[in-house]
């Protein structure tokens, strides 16, 4: 087939199940290879690895000159993005506050453990509705300081935001129109949250961004607002996937799934194998600010890149074996979190909910059984997981 068409066929909904025989072709073919729409998809581990640390690639979609409003720091440059992504940080971990997020782990395993009482007594479930979704979105939301109550309110507001990140050609202007208003109704409220702690704070990350005691270190009106957005949809979303990808392919590896009941220290090492074989996103976009040349391919100034990071996490060149799932993988530099200046800022909260989350479902797994295997997916093919995962026990 054309690999011109590789984009379209990847992005087609009928691909999500099983993306990676495209990878493979996308591979073959390039490892940079130009579509039909005008874009360029790269999917070599080492091309994508080295265009992520490249500073003349760009985040921004306003360097296009297509759009004006200014994005959240995840898809900005440098030093503006420096400067934002230095200032959200303090307040969430090292070097000024070490323990903020690592302080959590008895936090989050306690509403892991809550979550999975109404399994114990066998049955059907949706391990996506009734766990993978619940467990990430209330942390982040006892992290923030938004009040149980309202943690409801998210779902809505996330699922417009992340249906409007994808990279399908053909999304249209619509997902993006309503995206804005989500994310205007989302900032609204968490300012408004954070305005209530100012000189009244109560020790969560709201407070600590509102009272901020030294004025050169303080976000904006505006910038709080996206931050606070950024952190909640980037603080769940990939967490889910990484969750119910991860549960799905130990109940596809059941060898592998009874060697992690056995050897429970394993675990940390098959989290890494987990967001190397099935990573939570597959997919980042950017645009050239100069004319590039990678493999003998030119990236014109101001084009679309699609970074294939799914498909540099099977490139042979880099991993042996690639398309098998080992728990025990050594030296695995996945870019299941990226890498360079956009490494995922919530990781280490990400591995200490996904390593809560397997540690307690190991022992259930072992009477698990798929009620459909390949699930129903999310449509968005950039943060690729189940929408739902229906487990029988």
């Amino acid at each position: 087939m054309d690999p011109g068409t590789l984009l379209a066929r990847i992005t087609d909904y009928a691909s999500r199940p099983d993306p990676y025989p495209l990878y493979a072709e996308l591979r073959a073919a390039g490892p940079v290879v130009p579509q039909q729409d005008g874009s360029l998809l790269v999917g070599g581990y080492h091309e994508v690895a080295a265009l992520l640390h490249d500073p003349r690639l760009s985040a921004d979609p306003r360097t296009r000159g297509l759009e004006t409003a200014k994005p959240p720091f995840l898809r900005l440059d440098d030093p503006e993005h420096h400067r934002l992504r230095t200032l959200a940080m303090r307040p969430f971990g090292p070097p000024h506050t070490p323990h903020r997020v690592d302080g959590m782990r008895a936090e989050i395993d306690r509403i892991t453990a809550e979550l999975l009482e109404p399994f114990e007594a066998g049955g059907r479930f949706d391990l996506v509705d009734d766990f993978a979704y619940p467990l990430p979105v209330t942390v982040i939301c006892r992290l923030l300081g938004v009040p149980r109550e309202d943690e409801p309110l998210f779902r809505a507001w996330s699922d417009t935001l992340v249906a409007s990140a994808d990279v399908r050609p053909d999304a249209g202007q619509a997902p993006r129109d309503e995206a804005e208003k989500a994310r205007a109704d989302m900032g609204g409220y968490l300012v408004g949250l954070a305005e209530q702690r100012r000189d009244h704070p109560t020790g969560d990350l709201l407070s600590a961004f509102v009272n901020e005691p030294d004025p050169a270190q303080r976000l904006t009106r505006e910038e709080l607002a996206e931050t606070a957005v950024l952190l909640l949809i980037a603080g769940h979303e990939t967490t889910v996937n990484l969750i119910t990808n991860g549960v799905l392919t130990l109940l596809r590896h059941p060898e592998e799934l009874d060697r992690l009941r056995r050897t429970p220290g394993l675990l940390p090492r098959a989290i890494e194998e987990l967001l190397r074989y099935e990573p939570p996103v597959h997919m980042r976009e950017r645009i050239p600010l100069a004319d590039l040349t990678v493999a003998g391919t030119t990236l014109p100034r101001g084009s679309t890149v699609i970074l294939a990071l799914a498909s540099g996490n099977r490139d042979p060149r880099r991993f042996a074996d690639p398309d098998r799932f080992d728990p025990a993988r050594p030296d695995n530099q996945h870019l299941g979190f990226g890498t360079g200046v956009h490494l995922c800022y919530g990781a280490p909260l990400a591995r200490i909910e996904a390593h809560s989350a397997l540690s307690a479902l190991l022992p259930r797994l072992a009477t698990a059984q798929l009620a459909e295997d390949p699930p129903p997916y999310r449509q968005n093919a950039m943060l690729r997981g189940p929408r739902h995962l229906p487990l029988t026990l």
